[in-house]
């Protein structure tokens, strides 16, 4: 199969790469060249999604079965992409995010949940991660795509959180890095509290067995439902990185109400009911498969103790708690404790 990435050189895009050499594809990837060069022997060319004279010519190297757009987030973009190279391929494949939906993370989603009202000729000059606009955009994008392409050759995948080595939104990897440091480490809610991220690498497969069986639609793609939680993730932070520290498990609740930032100075911690309640029988059905969290952490923390670092974005820079502030609040708790 011969495959197209946009992008290629982070996160999903330089995992997809892996996982597209690595079951003997012939792979392209099309970037500006600004982050580390992709994995394999790859065809690399470079240019600017933005230039129309670049996807022009990006266009020349064709064909390809599938293209897979894995970091097109503004709308205007992502459907120059797509109407550019909609000759030359067979499948276009455009990474969404569950954001992307109207209700998440207050209710439960799946794929016939209604998704944001996204323009899909919105071309924002600017936007940044912290202000609140990444789903709307994404949902555009989607819709950009959708009108450039034919439904039975377009795929839409809406992942929640995404891990493993390569990450650059500093959520696992401040985890670990806090485990790391040991101390008393303040965890927020239970450790029986569910949550269901997915392995960059197994994103990867899936979107390559999708290709292979020719398949169309939206699917959502997190964790499989009841298997990890918490203090799974904990745990397996202690363990990767070999620390010691004292848990305390603090209500959620609490937290929320001394102003701890949900989602951000814990990452992947929130009280919204809908947050991990993402329906995944479409994609379990189309051969979703997901490997260990434990498997997940200890390989992510052999990547960062390698010397692997994430590209530098203002998303990184978002997520963590302060040890000064983790140990206010814990003080704090243990207070309100002590008052019962």
């Amino acid at each position: 199969m011969r495959m197209l990435v946009l992008g290629g050189g982070w996160f999903v895009g330089r995992a997809l790469v892996m996982a597209g050499h690595d079951a003997g594809h012939e792979v392209t990837v099309f970037n500006r060249g600004r982050s580390a060069p992709p994995p394999g022997p790859v065809t690399v060319v470079r240019g600017d999604r933005t230039d129309a004279a670049d996807l022009r010519r990006l266009a020349g190297h064709g064909p390809w079965d599938v293209v897979v757009d894995v970091h097109g987030v503004v709308p205007r973009q992502v459907g120059a992409a797509a109407r550019v190279l909609r000759g030359v391929v067979g499948r276009y494949v455009l990474v969404s995010t569950v954001s992307a939906y109207r209700d998440w993370p207050e209710r439960a989603v799946h794929e016939g949940s209604p998704v944001k009202a996204g323009d899909p000729d919105a071309d924002p000059e600017d936007w940044s991660w912290g202000t609140g606009v990444y789903g709307q955009l994404k949902a555009g994008a989607e819709a950009a795509a959708a009108r450039a392409v034919d439904e039975q050759r377009l795929v839409v995948l809406r992942p929640g959180v995404i891990l493993g080595p390569g990450e650059y939104g500093g959520r696992l990897t401040w985890w670990l890095r806090r485990a790391a440091a040991g101390g008393e480490l303040l965890a927020p809610g239970a450790s029986g509290d569910v949550l269901r991220p997915v392995d960059v690498r197994d994103l990867a497969a899936f979107i390559l067995r999708l290709v292979e069986q020719q398949a169309s639609g939206t699917y959502n793609v997190a964790g499989p439902v009841g298997r990890d939680t918490w203090g799974h993730l904990v745990e397996a932070c202690l363990a990767a990185t070999g620390a010691t520290a004292t848990v305390r498990w603090v209500d959620g609740e609490w937290l929320a109400d001394q102003g701890v930032q949900q989602w951000v100075e814990l990452p992947m911690w929130r009280t919204a009911p809908g947050t991990w309640a993402i329906d995944t029988t479409r994609a379990e059905g189309a051969g979703l498969t997901c490997r260990p969290l434990v498997e997940t952490v200890a390989d992510t923390w052999a990547w960062l103790s390698a010397g692997g670092q994430p590209v530098t974005t203002d998303r990184e820079s978002m997520h963590g708690l302060g040890l000064a502030r983790e140990r206010e609040l814990l003080e704090r708790w243990r207070a309100r404790l002590s008052a019962r």
